[in-house]
């Protein structure tokens, strides 16, 4: 995996392949162009007005909320995609969601890689220590790579009553401490 290097925090990330991998991996408010394509990708998973969507990339910064893309080199087409969201609750943690990979690219370890350069970027770049994510169908691909079962978490700040409608979900929360 070759990173693209536009700003200098990125010393420290370690490279996937010295080899000269013909993938990049990007966070998406340096590459606006990708939006668009990004934008799509998402929304063939989850629709969503584009307007919605394209705020949501948009609002994608330096430190939380940051939109990575895996994208072939040049730059000319997104595989992938995960978005990196604070908790309010948690220091030294986020929320990593929207993981999609392209349909006509998945089984082929595209998904390991963006989720492996998120938790580098969350490391190295946010010093970040624990991460969460949840998921409905993708329990074992999360538990391969790392990921252990967890209660339920809010992503809206800190609640004093219980969440049932969390515990009821047939979303599955995980986390990996970093």
């Amino acid at each position: 995996m070759r990173y693209i290097k536009p700003e200098p925090y990125y010393e420290g990330l370690p490279p996937f392949n010295e080899s000269g991998s013909p993938f990049n991996v990007v966070p998406i408010h340096q590459y606006p162009e990708l939006m668009k394509d990004t934008c799509a990708l998402i929304n063939s998973e989850w629709p969503r007005s584009e307007t919605a969507r394209m705020r949501s990339l948009e609002a994608s910064c330096d430190t939380l909320p940051c939109s990575l893309v895996l994208t072939t080199e040049g730059l000319s087409r997104v595989i992938a995609h995960c978005k990196l969201s604070p908790i309010p609750s948690k220091s030294k943690s986020c929320f990593i969601e929207s993981v999609v990979v392209d349909k006509s690219c998945r089984g082929q370890g595209f998904g390991k890689l963006i989720m492996k350069f998120a938790e580098d970027y969350c490391r190295v770049v946010l010093d970040l220590k624990v991460l969460y994510l949840s998921t409905i169908d993708q329990e074992g691909f999360y538990q391969r790579i790392g990921y252990e079962y967890c209660a339920p978490i809010s992503m809206y700040g800190p609640r004093h009553c219980e969440l049932p409608s969390l515990q009821t979900a047939k979303k599955k929360y995980m986390k990996k401490v970093l």
